[in-house]
This record gives C-alpha cells, sequence and structure tokens, in this order.
C-alpha cells in the first residue's frame, strides 16, 4: 500500500475579500472542497512577493505560472493582506493595478534574478531547468505586463 503526505495550512485570521470556489473531487472518493479562487490565490502570491522579506524563488515562479495565464488579482483581498499585516504601517495604500505594478516593479529591480533561478532550480523538473537561465529584470517586467 501507498502512503500520501499531504500538508494543509490553515489561515485562522484570514483578510477579508477571499474568494472560494467549490471544487468536487472523485478520488479515492466523491467529496467536494471550498478553495480559494484563481484570483484570489494570485493576491497572496503577490502579498509574499511585496512583502516576505526574503527571496524565495519559488514565489516568481509561481508568479510566471499565473502571469502566464493572464489571472486578474483579487485587489480587494491583496488590500485587506497589506492592511493586516502592517509593511505599509502609517500610509494609506489602494492596492489598484498601478499601485501593485509599481511596487512590484521596484521589488524586480531590485532583484538578483541569478540567486532566485539557483534557489528554485531544485524544484524545477530537469528538462525545465533551462528556462531559469532566462530569468532576469526584462522577464519578470514583461510577465508584470500581462496582469497589470
Amino acid at each position: 500500500m501507498r502512503k500520501i503526505k499531504i500538508k494543509m495550512e490553515v489561515d485562522t485570521n484570514p483578510p477579508a475579500g477571499g474568494k472560494g470556489e467549490v471544487k468536487y473531487l472523485d478520488f479515492p472518493f466523491v467529496s467536494s472542497v471550498t478553495a480559494h479562487s484563481l484570483p484570489s490565490l494570485f493576491a497572496g502570491k503577490i502579498h509574499a512577493l511585496l512583502c516576505r522579506g526574503y527571496l524565495k524563488g519559488r514565489d516568481w515562479y509561481d508568479f510566471i505560472w499565473y502571469s502566464s495565464r493572464k489571472t486578474a488579482v483579487n485587489l480587494e483581498l491583496l488590500s485587506a493582506a497589506l492592511e493586516q499585516t502592517g509593511h505599509w504601517a502609517g500610509q494609506v495604500v489602494t492596492a489598484n493595478a498601478a499601485w501593485c505594478a509599481t511596487e512590484l516593479g521596484r521589488k524586480i529591480d531590485g532583484i538578483d534574478w541569478q540567486a532566485a533561478a539557483l534557489e528554485v532550480a531544485p524544484f524545477v523538473k530537469q528538462e525545465e531547468r533551462r528556462s531559469l537561465d532566462l530569468w532576469s529584470k526584462e522577464l519578470f517586467l514583461n510577465q508584470m505586463d500581462k496582469v497589470f
């Protein structure tokens, strides 16, 4: 018999504005689960990109995934998350598309993309690793233009 490990994280104080979707599973038995919509998940990812105090290449890998699908960002959820965590304490932040593009552009400009690619490489399939050579400020600004 094969065992599967599942790691679950539960936010006991989630920011307001998240939108859920009911998804149906049919294995190992029929069941349903309510999960964040893609725009809400992307808002959480943008929050991590803007607020995480260290470089995590996986965040940027995920950013490419969302942006390549032209996923919208749940700006209501992003605004609430920014307010809840206090990274812009004392400032009035309206997390609209223009604000997000400006702040994300600043973040993209300050990243060591070679280090980011190196950090995420162990999690990327061998046949996809050559694409990490393309990671650059220009690539991520281009991806951001697909979103904002």
